[in-house]
């Protein structure tokens, strides 16, 4: 029986390794380098290399970063006395899209998961308490995902706040803009109702 020539089934195999992406999509995209332009398929490779090379961990907020501190942290303009604690890089840049957020930053990388034997030890949280003592931040804002795990993270950070001078929030739960009432399930409908704020006059 046919198969594909080595070197083209381990390209597919790597590609296969990466989230989302079966078999017949990593053969889609190895075909695509193959006929790509040489130059091309070099760049790819290029980029690849240099971004594993060059993009660490920010020392103080975990984010990724070519330099160090990042230019969050080193930026003077951002608001110092707000700390958003967010999972992952990915999601200060959805926190960076909306144009509203000028604080600071604590990347986790990962949420606190009894079932997948991730406790607090496992999230970078090592320089968390540092960060907090005698700065200027008066308030930290949790930006965990509504989930079991979500809630474990942000309350296990609220207990380890609890005996500094420093209000803590929680971003908004509940219906989406444009949702409609009767489709949204109990638990938004619940979280919704309890986090409703007041209407101006």
């Amino acid at each position: 029986m046919y198969s594909f020539p080595a070197p083209l089934r381990k390209l597919i195999g790597q590609l296969e390794r990466l989230p989302g992406i079966g078999n017949r999509t990593a053969t889609r995209l190895a075909f695509h380098i193959l006929d790509e332009n040489p130059d091309r398929v070099e760049e790819l490779a290029d980029s690849l290399r240099a971004a594993r090379r060059e993009v660490d961990y920010c020392s103080h907020c975990h984010n990724i970063t070519d330099s160090d501190p990042c230019d969050i942290c080193s930026d003077s303009s951002r608001n110092r006395s707000l700390l958003c604690v967010v999972e992952s890089p990915r999601d200060v840049m959805a926190m960076e899209k909306t144009e509203e957020y000028r604080g600071l930053y604590h990347v986790l990388h990962g949420l606190i998961s009894p079932l997948d034997d991730v406790g607090p030890e496992e999230l970078a949280l090592d320089n968390f308490a540092e960060r907090i003592s005698g700065s200027e931040i008066e308030e930290v804002i949790i930006a965990t995902d509504p989930s079991a795990e979500g809630d474990a993270t942000a309350m296990y950070i609220s207990r380890q706040l609890k005996d500094e001078n420093i209000r803590v929030t929680r971003l908004a739960q509940g219906l989406p803009a444009g949702g409609d009432l009767e489709y949204a399930d109990e638990v938004t409908l619940s979280r919704a109702l309890s986090g409703r704020s007041e209407v101006d006059k």
